[in-house]
């Protein structure tokens, strides 16, 4: 019996090892089966790898955002320009036509003044006759004129010239300048009598330049236009005249005088900067002068010849035809006030020779604006006969 339970506790502790042993082999070979796997799919040293899995794709793809790219510095932004300032100065454009009214004005009174040098106006009341070539500066002139004695009493004064001139802003480049005028002269009376002139003064075509001025809030404007004018007089005289001895003269006279001068229309000339712009309209200026005055010629030795005369001359009735369209400023028309000044005049004369005399002269103005202070010079030769 202990035989038997002997054999059987073996046979029962051989099965016992036996079963353990199996467990421990089943053990050992599943991590390795685990680890050959793991080996295979994770890419280890075998011949393929095993295919990944690709889902199929949805039949609505969500679009996959692109990378937006890294924003680039972007340049400061430039300022944008400002507007140009607005100028202003239309007032001051509109008072330039004042100035260009005194520059008219100025122009008929400088005409009258180179006219009466055509008109004998350095020269004694009763002289033989006579014709003179002559040239002046100051305002450039060149012509000739003489009297002649159509009968005892009644003389012709006449002479043509060819002259340049300018004052305060205007110039006239080219200007023929003709004068004619009748002198009765009461020689039948004896030494001392009175004498009387009409005549007229005419200057049909003019190359005229005006010059007009005005401020604005952005700097100074000034605009220089181009024209034609004409000018024209008529005048009467009345005066008495004395032969205080055989080499002296005296005279007092009294003129009256109409002066017209018509200027052709014209428009502002093209200039960089010109904001208010003008027109001028085809216009005619006139005025009304009196003169009183005198003058005395002597002879010195028999040979030198003295001449000096001058007088007090007013306008009245004085009109401007301006009639000027200005940018922001309308239309404008100027009034030309009444004016006052002292003309003056003088000759001195060398006898080279019986009947030929050379003439050294001058003519001007003193007094305000428009009409200023001006001087007119020259030479002349004179022939006697």
């Amino acid at each position: 019996m202990v035989g038997k339970l002997g054999f059987r506790r073996f046979v029962l502790a051989g099965a016992l090892s036996a079963s353990a042993a199996l467990a421990l082999f089943a053990l050992d070979a599943g991590p390795a089966a685990a680890q050959a796997s793991c080996e295979s799919e994770c890419g280890g040293l075998g011949p393929s790898p095993s295919p990944t899995y690709s889902p199929s794709p949805s039949p609505y793809p969500s679009p996959s955002p692109s990378p937006s790219p890294s924003p680039s510095p972007s340049p400061p932004p430039s300022p944008s320009p400002s507007p140009s300032p607005t100028p202003t100065g239309s007032d001051s454009s509109g008072n330039s036509v004042n100035g260009l009214a005194n520059q008219r004005f100025n122009q008929m009174i400088t005409n009258r003044v180179l006219g009466n040098v055509l008109l004998g106006v350095n020269e004694q009341v009763n002289c033989s006759d006579c014709i003179s070539a002559f040239g002046s500066a100051g305002s450039f002139s060149a012509g000739i004129h003489g009297r002649k004695e159509l009968t005892p009493n009644l003389s012709l004064l006449a002479g043509l010239a060819y002259t340049q001139y300018g004052e305060g802003g205007y110039n006239i480049t080219s200007a023929p300048v003709g004068a004619f005028a009748l002198r009765y002269d009461f020689t039948d009376w004896g030494s001392s009598r009175p004498f009387f002139d009409v005549g007229t003064i005419l200057t049909p075509w003019e190359k005229a330049r005006y010059t007009r001025s005005y401020n604005t809030s952005l700097g100074p404007v000034s605009v220089t236009s181009s024209t034609n004018a004409a000018n024209y007089a008529v005048y009467g005289r009345a005066g008495w005249m004395s032969r205080l001895s055989p080499r002296d003269e005296v005279a007092a006279s009294v003129e009256v005088w109409q002066l017209w001068q018509r200027v052709s229309g014209y428009a502002d000339n093209t200039v960089a900067f010109n904001p208010f712009d003008a027109s001028i309209a085809t216009g005619t200026d006139r005025t009304s002068l009196i003169k009183i005055g005198g003058q005395w010629t002597h002879l010195f030795a028999g040979n030198i010849e003295t001449n000096i005369n001058g007088g007090w001359v007013q306008s009245f009735a004085s009109h401007s035809g301006i009639v000027a369209t200005v940018t922001g400023d309308g239309m404008v028309v100027p009034t030309m006030g009444n004016q006052g000044w002292f003309e003056y005049g003088g000759r001195l004369g060398f006898r080279v020779q019986k009947g030929w005399i050379v003439d050294l002269f001058a003519n001007g103005t003193l007094g305000p604006q428009p009409v200023g202070n001006t001087i007119h010079g020259g030479v002349g030769l004179r022939i006697s006969y």
